[in-house]
């Protein structure tokens, strides 16, 4: 079979798509290093997220309890000037001392209850710095590891530019027919479309050949014979 026949062209075809396929594989095989400061900042930026949400709503809580303690520190501030103005006899004064009471109460719990808030306030405002501080200082790592990331997957691309461009001269030189059929076969496959008759087996499924069928993908026209087992395409290599 010559080395120039139509067959052999589409086997170059495949050697190269073999290479491509390597070549993008390396492409998506993230470095170790990369991963794991992509996956650092994920994880700051998810704890940050959460820190902020809560953050958020503790700061609302904040902010209506010192709004209910100022109300109520001006219904005591209120009750007093009554109480100075209108309270006239023993009755009167109780009355309103017992408000004042109540209120100053009210007062004392909502103290208390804002302690722990505004210290969970500031835990969660350290906490949300410390955070931006490690995202900040993860950046000129990742950064750098993305640049030579970036150059490895051209360095990458640019190895593959030769074999993209042969095999698109052997392409267009092949029959548009065939080439369909064989890049059909080669994705149903696991990358073969073409496969080489060895001691009368495919190698692409081991199967047995029948001698006609030897016989005829010996000769190396086209279209191709398949295997009447897996359906590639088969070719006789050792001939010469």
């Amino acid at each position: 079979m010559s080395d120039t026949s139509p067959l052999r062209r589409l086997h170059r075809v495949q050697e190269l798509d073999l290479n491509l396929d390597r070549l993008r594989d390396e492409e998506r095989n993230i470095p170790d290093d990369l991963r794991g400061a992509r996956a650092e900042q994920e994880r700051l930026n998810n704890e940050l997220e959460d820190t902020e949400i809560t953050l958020e709503g503790v700061d609302r809580q904040v902010r209506q309890q010192e709004l209910d303690l100022a109300g109520t520190r001006e219904q005591i501030a209120r009750a007093r000037e009554e109480q100075e103005k209108n309270a006239f006899d023993a009755r009167a004064q109780s009355q309103y001392g017992s408000r004042i009471q109540m209120l100053s109460e009210r007062a004392d719990e909502m103290e208390e209850d804002l302690g722990p808030l505004k210290a969970r306030q500031q835990e969660l405002n350290e906490r949300s710095a410390a955070l931006r501080a490690q995202h900040r200082a993860l950046r000129p790592t990742l950064n750098e590891l993305e640049t030579r990331d970036e150059a490895r997957v051209q360095d990458l691309r640019d190895q593959g530019a030769a074999d993209r461009q042969e095999r698109a001269d052997l392409v267009g030189a092949l029959d548009a027919r065939t080439v369909r059929e064989y890049d059909l076969i080669r994705r149903a496959k696991k990358g073969l479309g073409v496969v080489e008759i060895k001691a009368g087996r495919c190698s692409g499924c081991n199967v047995n050949l029948p001698v006609n069928v030897q016989q005829k993908a010996a000769q190396g026209k086209l279209p191709p014979v398949k295997c009447p087992s897996c359906g590639r395409f088969l070719i006789r290599l050792d001939l010469a």
